[in-house]
């Protein structure tokens, strides 16, 4: 799942991020703001009830992943059935080439895609694009990064990291749109005539997939622009691209995932469209590529399963601290923060990105299926430590700051080293001892009544 390019650690591409402090303030802004909206949604439901859909949720979907050979045999039979075909992929690269041959097979030359982080994981277009083959992303922030280049910088709203005019000049440039417009309701109508066209001339459609239904053979897509429906509904040929983790066992399922689903994203009560496809139109041909691509090896390790109990909804990147002021593009996966760093810490070359968490807790509670990231992150780290593949420097000043932490000696006489040091030098001295930590925070004030257990001890024998 690692980007190609340059490999560099979660650090160093914050930092870059970083140098552009009032982008930084705006990215957190904006993505504050959907979290905020997703506290409304979460309390307009009540506090107690909201609760008890989250461990709903989750208890069905750990249900599904502890009987998932079941649950996709279901799902096949069903399926073919229901005349779709269905295939398996094992890896990115046997995706890649089930769907070059189908597209190839119906001499597809030009292919009309929805959101779908799976093809996005797999590198799906440039695989397409190297043989021949037009494709163009549908969603609105999906196909302004393409326009622009880039993968998505978050799994929602892939297209946050960029401002709206932007979005203008680079609309300008690429489909025409008048120069220096920067209103979003003109910028969306010129992307919907731009899309209309490619609609209209596509040989193919291609959508990801929310939720697969094992009760019914059928796939549920979600969408807030009707764009994964236009495009199959067109062209006879319709593909749809899944994790095997996206199996639920019924409609009830279904029922309490999209009920979570949106308001934890958005904090919109549904999704505009939830649409079901449960066979092909007349006369076209409907085909499932189902992908393990790394989920059953972590599902060897009963906490990293957790992780796949994910809907993707966002919330965990909404309400990261890190996340928020680092941006997608400083996390060495394809899919960025909280979520990211649980399924992808594995593959970090970096070794960096399960370090690039407060373990603040925050992400898990707004998750909606009750993920417990900031647990699975904290055991990415064990797993690191004990394979020997810690961060560059960490190997070397972790271990004595173990044994320092582990002596209460040791550090009760560093830490008043500390207060009084604080108390008589100047802050402009000791301000560089706190790194990065320190760059753009004030040092705290030493207590005058000494450390917490002097205080304690004295209260307590006070009493």
């Amino acid at each position: 799942m690692a980007l190609i390019g340059e490999i560099e650690s979660h650090a160093s591409a914050a930092e870059k991020f970083n140098r552009d402090e009032a982008r930084v303030d705006w990215h957190d802004k904006a993505l504050w703001t959907l979290r905020h909206k997703r506290d409304l949604a979460a309390d307009s439901i009540g506090g107690d009830e909201w609760e008890q859909i989250k461990q709903l949720g989750s208890d069905i979907k750990y249900h599904t992943l502890a009987n998932l050979g079941k649950y996709l045999e279901e799902f096949e039979a069903n399926c073919e059935k229901n005349g779709i075909v269905v295939h398996w992929a094992k890896d990115a690269k046997e995706h890649n080439e089930i769907i070059h041959g189908l597209l190839a097979q119906h001499q597809v030359k030009k292919l009309v895609k929805s959101k779908s982080m799976l093809t996005e994981e797999c590198h799906l277009n440039p695989y397409l694009i190297e043989r021949g083959i037009e494709v163009i992303d549908t969603d609105l922030g999906e196909r302004i990064i393409q326009l622009n280049e880039q993968p998505p910088s978050h799994i929602v709203v892939p297209a946050i990291h960029l401002k709206k005019e932007e979005v203008g000049e680079l609309f300008h440039e690429k489909i025409g749109s008048d120069k220096g417009a920067s209103c979003p309701t003109y910028l969306t109508k010129q992307a919907r005539y731009h899309l209309r066209e490619h609609f209209l001339s596509a040989d193919a459609a291609l959508t990801g997939v929310n939720m697969a239904v094992a009760s019914e053979g059928a796939v549920v897509v979600c969408t807030n622009e009707g764009n994964a429906d236009m495009g199959v509904n067109l062209p006879a040929l319709q593909i749809h691209s899944m994790g095997i983790d996206k199996i639920v066992p019924n409609l009830d399922a279904v029922g309490v995932l999209t009920r979570t689903l949106a308001r934890n994203a958005t904090g919109q009560p549904s999704t505009t469209y939830n649409t079901i496809y449960k066979g092909p139109k007349a006369g076209g041909e409907m085909h499932i590529v189902m992908v393990d691509n790394g989920r059953t090896k972590l599902f060897k390790d009963k906490l990293l399963a957790e992780a796949y109990k994910c809907i993707r909804c966002g919330g965990c990147l909404n309400t990261c601290p890190v996340y928020r002021r680092s941006s997608g593009f400083s996390y060495n996966a394809l899919i960025p923060g909280p979520i990211g760093i649980a399924v992808s810490a594995g593959d970090d070359e970096t070794h960096s990105m399960a370090w690039a968490c407060t373990l603040c807790g925050s992400c898990t509670k707004v998750c909606p299926t009750k993920v417990p990231l900031d647990q699975i992150i904290h055991h990415w780290r064990k797993i690191h430590a004990t394979e020997n593949k810690l961060p560059y420097g960490k190997g070397r000043y972790m271990p004595l700051v173990g044994k320092f932490m582990g002596s209460e000696s040791m550090l009760n006489a560093g830490m008043g080293m500390a207060r009084g040091a604080l108390r008589i030098l100047p802050g402009s001295l000791m301000k560089p001892f706190g790194g990065a930590w320190t760059q753009h925070r004030e040092l705290p004030e030493a207590p005058k009544t000494g450390s917490f257990e002097q205080w304690f001890r004295k209260n307590r024998e006070n009493k």
